[in-house]
C-alpha cells in the first residue's frame, strides 16, 4: 500500500512538473458593426460586417519548454464572420495562421506553416488604422476593375500568389490587391531582440514543377525602442503559372510624442509581365491623437502608377472608444478617389461603425 500511494506521488510530481512546463491559451477576437460603401457609379450598400476592426477568430497558442532555453511553439487560428456565422478565409479550418516551429533564447525563432507575410507585418508597424477599418493601407476602390480600371492597392501586402489568375499584358490589374496577406507553405526566420532590432526571413515553397513558380522571398528589419519604431522590408515572387514577377521595397515609421504619434510610410512596387512593367509608388502619412479613454486616428494615401497615368488617394478618419480592457466601439470613414488618363474617375466612400470584445 505505501509502495502504491509512493508511486501516485511520484506519478503527480512529474505530471505537475510537465503541466508547468506546457501552456495552452485559447484566445480570440468578436467583432461586427454596420457598414456603408458606395461609388459615383453605384448605389449605396448598406450591411452587417464582421471583422471591420479585427477579423472575427478564435485561435489555439502553446509552447513547452524544451530545457535549455529551448521551447515547441504553435499557433491554430481559426477566422469566421460574426454576420453569419460562415468560415473566413475560403472556408479554411484554421485559415488565419497555422504553423508550429521551435523557439531559443539564443538564435532565434523559426516557424513553418501558413502566416502572415512579412509585408502586412511591417504595415501593422506604422498604419495608423492598423491594416483595418476604413483607413485600411491595403484597400484598393471599390469597383474599380468591373470598370475596366485597374484596381489600385495603396500597399503591397507581399502575396505575388493571386496574380497567378491575372491576364498578362495592358489588363494586368496593375499591383492587384493579393487575394490573401497569408502565404502557405512558407518557413520564417526570426532573430530576438537586440536593443530594439528585430530581423526576419520568409520563403514561401512554389510547389511547382516548374521552379521558381510560386516561390516567395522576403526580408524584414524593425527597429523599436522609446518613442520611435521603424521597419524595412523587401519582397519578391513569381505567379504560380509563371510570367508575372513581383518585388517590393518598403520603409515606414512612426515617432510619439505624447500629445500625438505621427506615422509615415512608403513603398515601390513593380509587377513585370513581360512585355509590359508596371510601377507603383505609394506614400502614407497619418497620425494617432489620445483623446480621453479613446484614439482618434487619420491617414492620407496617395499611390501612383508612373508609365500609365494612374494614381489613387485615400483620406481616413476613425475613433476608437474603450468600454473596458477588452470591449471597445469603433467608428471611421474614407474617402478614395481614382484617376487614369483617358477614363472617367471612381470615387467611393467608406463608413463603419460597431463594437469589438476580445477574449
Amino acid at each position: 500500500m505505501k509502495k502504491s500511494l509512493f508511486a501516485l506521488a511520484v506519478l503527480g510530481a512529474f505530471a505537475g512538473a510537465a503541466s508547468a512546463q506546457t501552456s495552452v491559451t485559447i484566445y480570440g477576437v468578436v467583432d461586427v458593426g454596420v457598414s456603408r460603401t458606395d461609388t459615383n457609379v453605384t448605389e449605396p450598400i448598406w450591411g452587417l460586417t464582421s471583422g471591420q476592426q479585427n477579423g472575427s477568430r478564435i485561435g489555439f497558442r502553446g509552447t513547452e519548454d524544451l530545457g535549455g532555453g529551448l521551447s515547441a511553439i504553435f499557433t491554430l487560428e481559426n477566422g469566421f464572420n460574426v454576420d453569419t456565422g460562415a468560415l473566413g478565409q475560403g472556408g479554411r479550418l484554421f485559415g488565419r495562421q497555422a504553423f508550429v516551429g521551435l523557439s531559443s533564447k539564443g538564435f532565434g525563432t523559426v516557424k513553418l506553416g501558413r502566416q502572415y507575410t512579412l509585408n502586412h507585418d511591417a504595415l501593422n508597424v506604422f498604419d495608423p488604422f492598423a491594416t483595418n477599418l476604413a483607413g485600411n493601407t491595403e484597400n484598393s476602390i471599390p469597383g474599380a476593375a468591373g470598370l475596366g480600371l485597374p484596381g489600385l492597392p495603396y500597399f503591397f501586402a507581399g502575396n505575388v500568389l493571386p496574380l497567378a489568375a491575372a491576364p498578362t499584358g495592358a489588363a494586368l490589374p496593375i499591383g492587384a490587391t493579393p487575394a490573401d496577406i497569408r502565404v502557405d507553405n512558407s518557413v520564417v526566420y526570426q532573430t530576438n531582440n537586440i536593443g530594439g532590432f528585430t530581423g526576419a526571413l520568409q520563403y514561401g515553397f512554389g510547389e511547382q514543377t516548374a521552379f521558381p513558380n510560386g516561390r516567395q522571398i522576403s526580408a524584414s528589419a524593425t527597429y523599436a525602442n522609446g518613442p520611435v519604431a521603424a521597419v524595412a522590408t523587401y519582397n519578391t515572387g513569381r505567379a504560380v503559372a509563371g510570367g508575372v514577377d513581383q518585388k517590393s521595397y518598403l520603409l515606414g515609421g512612426t515617432y510619439n510624442f505624447n500629445v500625438a504619434k505621427l506615422h509615415a510610410g512608403f513603398q515601390d512596387n513593380e509587377i513585370d509581365a513581360g512585355a509590359t512593367t508596371f510601377e507603383s509608388r505609394t506614400f502614407l502619412l497619418g497620425t494617432t491623437v489620445p483623446v480621453g479613454p479613446g484614439n482618434i486616428l487619420a491617414s492620407w494615401i496617395r499611390a501612383d502608377v508612373k508609365n500609365i497615368d494612374a494614381k489613387s488617394d485615400q483620406i481616413a478618419l476613425g475613433y476608437t472608444h474603450p468600454l473596458s480592457k477588452r470591449t471597445n466601439l469603433y467608428t471611421s470613414a474614407a474617402w478614395q478617389k481614382t484617376e487614369r488618363a483617358g477614363a472617367a474617375d471612381v470615387k467611393a466612400n467608406i463608413f463603419n461603425a460597431g463594437v469589438r470584445h476580445l477574449f
